[in-house]
């Protein structure tokens, strides 16, 4: 591949248009691989170069790069990595990462693992919920941040601020794994609130949701709905 100083040059004059995020995606994917993350452990200085809501899918090739090695994340845990990803993360250009939607949901979850690993759930908080947003190509979709959202506000007993996805109307799924663990973590933040109610609407579909076999995620769901139950009305419900 080029210098990564040649990639950055072509990343900053190539974010405009359409056409020439087109031809800058190109570019990116002929660098990306063991060409990029040979050069990975050097990367981080060169975001400072970029952009992250004007030259977004550029920099989200190189910080996908960064942070997909285990040495590096070691070398910054806990340090300036955090905000720079968390920064990417509330500033990118949705139509931009939608390009490349994989790298996308990498990134988050290396925030929401480095977070956790920290114990500080709450830093992930407005971070991921800005992701959802940014990936989601409308508010009916559910997308695979939703669960690695809600678990973060679970894990901070931030429950309220779980609401702000759980209130949307999904239609449209596409991994029936996402749809369980939405639900499941839905209805614990439910239970968090003591709105036993809604907590019983999700795991009622997390139980009944179309399944090839049963799984984990759905024995842990029905315990829980027969727990609420109990507690909602003394009996378990039958639906």
């Amino acid at each position: 591949m080029e210098s990564v100083e040649a990639l950055v040059a072509h990343i900053q004059g190539l974010s405009g248009s359409a056409d020439e995020l087109a031809q800058l995606h190109g570019l990116l994917k002929q660098a990306d691989g063991d060409a990029l993350r040979a050069h990975s452990a050097g990367l981080l200085p060169f975001l400072s170069h970029l952009h992250p809501g004007a030259h977004s899918l550029g920099y989200l090739y190189l910080l996908d790069s960064f942070v997909s090695s285990s040495a590096n994340l070691r070398a910054h845990a806990g340090g300036d990595l955090l905000v720079t990803v968390a920064d990417f993360l509330t500033s990118c250009s949705a139509d931009q990462i939608r390009m490349a939607p994989d790298k996308f949901l990498n990134v988050c979850r290396v925030l929401k693992n480095e977070v956790m690993q920290l114990n500080a759930p709450i830093r992930g908080i407005a971070p991921l919920r800005a992701a959802v947003r940014k990936i989601q190509t409308s508010s009916e979709q559910l997308t695979p941040l939703h669960a690695e959202y809600l678990m973060l506000c679970l894990l901070a007993k931030q429950y309220k601020a779980g609401l702000s996805v759980l209130e949307d109307d999904i239609f449209e799924v596409d991994q029936p794994k996402d749809l369980f663990l939405y639900c499941y973590y839905g209805a614990m933040i439910y239970i968090g609130l003591k709105k036993f109610r809604k907590a019983l609407e999700l795991l009622h579909n997390a139980v009944t949701a179309p399944m090839s076999s049963l799984n984990a995620i759905t024995v842990e769901a029905y315990k829980k709905y027969v727990l609420v139950s109990l507690i909602q009305s003394g009996q378990i419900e039958n639906r």
